[in-house]
């Protein structure tokens, strides 16, 4: 675990901000690909990707004050400081909002260019956590005592009774067995949750990459992007040590049961409603 890769005088690498960097350059790499391929103009992709960049670090940043606002209360500094501390649903949410704006502007459709983006989206989600997994941000799981399991005791965010932390009957967090304000004790595991994520979403990159030249119906790779991504995530979730908040399903897993259900109600639609049309038009 390297959370500090190094410093430049006043100036601190960290392998987090890095491993983010590094997916917004291959977002940015599978996204001209489907630019050239579809026929569109690939020098916009930068733009985009920029403004897209901008708009999803801010809007994971804000979700995350939202979620734990009583710690940003107590350290308001904290807020614009980089590190740990950012949500990828709400850099996806932000990243949607002015998604709609860019391609207004650059007249692309914004299913096409949903398509378009969704490849770069998903790899670019698989780089970053492996910046989640080098800075010990606290996106960890649950202990364990599975082979794999890790220790992340140069995490950024601590390794102790308030980062290291377990379930208890009403879905609340508390302190994993072994670990205390202090420390965690030597042989306290947890499972590496964002090893998890990068391989799932490596594997929802392969399969929308063998997918987009087949899937012809405008929407549909997007579609296949919020069930698969969407799917992944709520899967995960049982292995991470966010609160459940209903029905014993996180704040995370309800809104990728979200993703799922718009991603199929899309594309059975976009299946069968040009179906339908035609057989109306026939009787």
């Amino acid at each position: 675990m390297i959370p500090i890769l190094l410093h430049f005088g006043p100036i601190t690498i960290y392998s987090y901000g890095l491993m983010v960097a590094l997916g917004f350059i291959a977002a940015d790499l599978a996204t001209v690909s489907e630019f050239k391929r579809r026929g569109y103009d690939p020098q916009i992709v930068s733009t985009l990707v920029l403004w897209i960049a901008i708009s999803a670090m801010v809007g994971s940043r804000i979700l995350d004050i939202i979620n734990n606002w009583s710690n940003y209360a107590a350290n308001p500094i904290s807020m614009i400081t980089p590190g740990a501390g950012f949500v990828f649903y709400g850099g996806f949410i932000g990243a949607i909002l002015v998604s709609f704006i860019l391609a207004r502007y650059f007249k692309i459709r914004w299913l096409t260019l949903a398509d378009m983006c969704a490849p770069g989206i998903a790899i670019g989600h698989g780089i970053g956590r492996i910046g989640c997994q080098l800075s010990g941000d606290g996106d960890w799981g649950l202990p364990s005592n599975v082979p794999w399991a890790m220790a992340y005791r140069r995490a950024i965010v601590g390794w102790n009774g308030r980062t290291v932390v377990t379930l208890g009957p009403n879905g609340q967090l508390l302190p994993a067995p072994g670990c205390n304000d202090s420390g965690c004790e030597p042989w306290v595991r947890v499972h590496p949750a964002p090893i998890y994520e990068t391989i799932l979403y490596t594997g929802v990159f392969l399969i929308l990459w063998s997918l987009r030249r087949r899937l012809n119906i405008e929407g549909q790779v997007f579609y296949v992007y919020l069930m698969l991504a969407g799917g992944c995530r709520f899967l995960v979730e049982f292995f991470r040590v966010n609160e459940r908040l209903l029905l014993g399903l996180s704040e995370a897993q309800l809104i990728a049961l979200a993703m799922v259900t718009v991603g199929a109600i899309g594309y059975f639609n976009s299946v069968f409603r040009p179906q339908l049309v035609e057989s109306r038009r026939a009787a």
